[in-house]
């Protein structure tokens, strides 16, 4: 038996507005390197970045203004330490989950955060500048920038 359904339509779409329920609850969750660069480039930046990566990484690398608050190191005195406000986190990339362990930690704690989708690897790939060490300048970036290598 033929059908004419892809894999992509096998499960219905949902509503209209089961749709927009679920993507406006990812986005309460999420962000993202474009936004959070629009953000501190406009003068907006109404958070704080907190990179959840070991502070040796940080040195190297890190996105403008953001503390190094690592993951493991999230406790309730540090989180007191910080300012008020939405926290966003990120580390390396998708295939570090440092920024939402962090994010996790700082919840517990009962701050307010977002996770930055893509991290690190993702805001260098787009051509945002970094501080550090290692500096980037905007659309700059290259792979031993990256606060990978030594």
């Amino acid at each position: 038996m033929t059908t004419n359904v892809s894999p992509v339509t096998q499960v219905p779409a949902a509503s209209g507005e089961r749709a927009r329920e679920h993507f406006e609850a990812r986005l309460a969750f999420e962000t993202d390197p474009a936004d959070v660069w629009r953000a501190i480039d406009g003068g907006q930046a109404d958070f704080v970045l907190v990179d959840c990566r070991p502070t040796a990484s940080y040195e190297k690398t890190h996105l403008p203004g953001a503390i190094s608050l690592p993951w493991a190191e999230i406790d309730e005195a540090r989180v007191h330490d910080l300012p008020e406000g939405l926290l966003v986190t990120y580390c390396w990339g998708p295939s570090c989950n440092a920024a939402t362990k962090g994010a996790y930690r700082l919840a517990t704690l009962g701050r307010r955060v977002k996770e930055m989708i893509g991290g690190l690897e993702y805001w260098i790939r787009e051509g945002h500048p970094t501080e550090g060490r290692r500096p980037v300048a905007k659309g700059q970036g290259k792979p031993s920038d990256w606060g990978l290598v030594g």
